[in-house]
């Protein structure tokens, strides 16, 4: 039975600030790293980071051999192909675009557990979506709702709706009970295989960046810095703190909290700009917390 506690909200609370730092950070390393490869040395890093803590995972007795190919989607849905494709879209698409269409996932969990998990959304779930979506229109329009109608579709809107797509996926493979969940495997070993898993992945998209020339580094100080907090926060951190967010609140819930990313982002963005919040972060936070508690509710 799924439930929404104190433990759960902050671990998706923390999940979710995290990639809202990655987010910045993805941006701030336009024009100093390409995007595939910035994906690849990130989860490379993380993967030996982890290493210490995970590396029975591949003993000759451990569970991995039995279950590789659900670990092989799940390290292509969640690990490979999601940051590439969020790092790609960052090259083309707009800031406001990316978050804005990252947060349909709510709607999308929902159609994937009706159509694939025969878990059929109620109506509370879908006003609760409907708040929140509203929150995050609040955020990104700064208050001004009529400036979505402005908003133009380029190829990175096209590859973060696919890559929200396949998050959605991800979070209810994470939900399926059997010996290759969270709840059956050390955490260590869990998470290592699924980012050995979508390293491999990106290992391959990455070759084919540098085979036509895009692949490229700039090393310095900024550079490495920003390269180890994505590797360490919005990787180990951030995808253990979401694993226990999903398992513990369900994957439909969990998405509601997706709704913070781009109120955390636009935060962070303000306090780099020694901006103050405004009284709209303020509402908007107020309506993605109305949604989460309005879809959590169970019918009687």
């Amino acid at each position: 039975m799924y439930q929404l506690n104190f433990a759960t909200v902050a671990y998706l609370l923390t999940a979710t600030a995290l990639w809202a730092g990655n987010a910045i950070a993805g941006r701030l390393l336009v024009g100093s790293i390409s995007p595939i490869t910035l994906s690849a040395v990130r989860w490379g890093l993380a993967a030996l980071l982890l290493l210490p803590l995970g590396w029975r995972v591949f003993m000759p007795k451990s569970p991995l051999w039995k279950t590789k190919k659900r670990l092989l989607i799940l390290g292509l849905f969640g690990v490979g192909s999601y940051n590439v494709l969020l790092y790609l879209a960052l090259q083309t698409s707009t800031a406001i675009n990316v978050t804005l269409i990252g947060a349909s996932m709510p709607i999308w969990m929902l159609l994937i557990g009706a159509l694939f998990y025969q878990v059929k959304p109620s109506l509370l779930q879908l006003i609760g979506a409907f708040v929140s979506l509203l929150g995050v229109g609040i955020v990104l329009t700064r208050g001004d709702l009529a400036a979505l109608l402005s908003m133009q579709m380029v190829v990175g809107d096209l590859l973060i709706m696919l890559a929200t797509i396949l998050w959605a996926f991800y979070s209810w493979m994470l939900t399926r009970t059997g010996p290759s969940t969270e709840r059956h495997w050390p955490w260590a070993e869990f998470l290592l295989a699924q980012i050995t898993a979508g390293l491999l992945w990106t290992g391959l998209f990455d070759g084919f960046e540098i085979a036509l020339g895009h692949a490229f580094i700039v090393l310095n100080w900024w550079t490495i810095s920003l390269i180890v907090f994505v590797a360490i926060g919005p990787s180990l951190i951030a995808y253990r703190c979401w694993g226990l967010g999903v398992t513990g609140a369900g994957p439909t819930v969990a998405a509601f909290f997706a709704n913070f990313i781009p109120l955390f982002t636009a935060l962070l963005s303000a306090a780099m700009l020694g901006e103050p919040p405004q009284f709209f972060h303020g509402l908007a936070f107020a309506l993605i917390v109305v949604g989460i508690v309005i879809s959590a509710r169970r019918r009687r």
